[in-house]
């Protein structure tokens, strides 16, 4: 009898400590929208001094690099209308300008933080569309191009005054990627940083489960999940998605796309509602979510192949929707499985 009490005990004491840890979750608002953070680890931790973190640093990069509020850095760079001259910018800013600058030369210039001049003169930037007349498009095209900007090392010097520089795009994939790098330095490895639908996984869940993340159907007025993608957990991914079927406006019948072309200076016309892109580097998914649904999946799949971009392409053709994965996702299955 003994014996048995002994070894139910020890069942019971093994259990114990083989007991696997909770996936902690934290909420809160940042940069007009929410954010969820889920981790685990087995190290104890200050959930409410980690949650004060992560709230200050989204605020941090807020400050510098929100479009949305005249106090912050780039607004300031924005009304600085000096041409040919250095403007000092801050170096956070600088650097995801330099991964700007590269998806705006492989994505064919269809990536362009310099956009937003667009965006204001179809009615994007306040809900309230307008159409432009040609000569009004031809005009604000003289101010957009990210070529007119020269970088230095703590400085940008504009070809001319008017150019401004929009990071929506690109901005809460860097602000992801930011907070992962905070859960790290508290040796948290395990993890799902989302903002605003924008997303990094890391690690499994406890017991070496799999992350797994539901994307959308991109049909709108709906939110049904139209397939699964399973994270194996041997790298870190991002998952991007960048969508026409939510933000549009419709004018006697006629959508608008809310997706500028920069090159045209008008909304896209092709019939890609959504593309996915899954990388380790959040900074980069978010940009190159963008550049895609710009170019469309007849011309985004070629250049997103020959980049090693992995994407997935949803068109509507006729009344179907139709998934288009391109190679570098489907040769990529050690990284994830999507069940449909």
């Amino acid at each position: 009898m003994r014996s048995i009490m002994i070894a139910v005990f020890a069942l019971f004491f093994l259990s114990a400590c083989e007991r696997p840890a909770n996936i902690q979750t934290l909420r809160g608002y940042a940069q007009g929208t929410t954010y969820t953070v889920k981790f685990w680890t087995d190290k104890a931790t200050d959930n409410t001094a980690l949650k004060q973190a992560i709230d200050k640093e989204l605020a941090r990069i807020d400050k510098l690099m929100s479009n949305y509020r005249d106090d912050s850095a780039i607004e300031r760079f924005n009304r600085n209308q000096t041409a040919r001259q250095a403007i000092a910018v801050d170096k956070e800013i600088l650097a995801v300008l330099r991964i700007s600058a590269e998806v705006y030369q492989k994505s064919q210039h269809c990536y362009d933080p310099t956009i937003k001049p667009l965006l204001q003169i179809w009615g994007f930037s306040d809900d309230k569309l307008r159409i432009p007349d040609e000569k009004t498009i031809a005009a604000t095209l003289k101010n957009i191009g990210f070529n007119q900007l020269q970088r230095g090392a703590d400085h940008i010097v504009k070809s001319r005054g008017e150019l401004t520089v929009d990071l929506s795009a690109i901005g809460q994939g860097y602000a992801v990627a930011k907070i992962a790098r905070l859960l790290e330095q508290q040796q948290i490895n395990h993890y799902l940083v989302e903002i605003g639908g924008e997303m990094l996984v890391a690690g499994t869940k406890p017991n070496d489960k799999k992350w797994q993340v539901g994307v959308e159907r991109p049909v709108p007025n709906k939110q049904i999940v139209n397939e699964v993608i399973t994270l194996t957990g041997k790298r870190p991914t991002a998952i991007m998605t960048s969508g026409t079927y939510r933000h549009y406006f419709d004018d006697n019948g006629k959508q608008y796309s809310h997706i500028l072309d920069p090159r045209s200076g008008k909304p896209v016309e092709h019939n890609s509602v959504a593309v996915t892109v899954l990388l380790d580097d959040a900074t980069y998914a978010d940009a190159w979510s963008t550049a895609l649904l710009c170019l469309g999946a007849d011309k985004g799949l070629p250049i997103a192949d020959k980049h090693h971009i992995p994407a997935i392409f949803y068109t509507m053709e006729g009344k179907q929707l139709r998934r288009r994965p391109n190679q570098t996702a489907t040769q990529q299955g050690d990284y994830w499985q999507i069940a449909q």
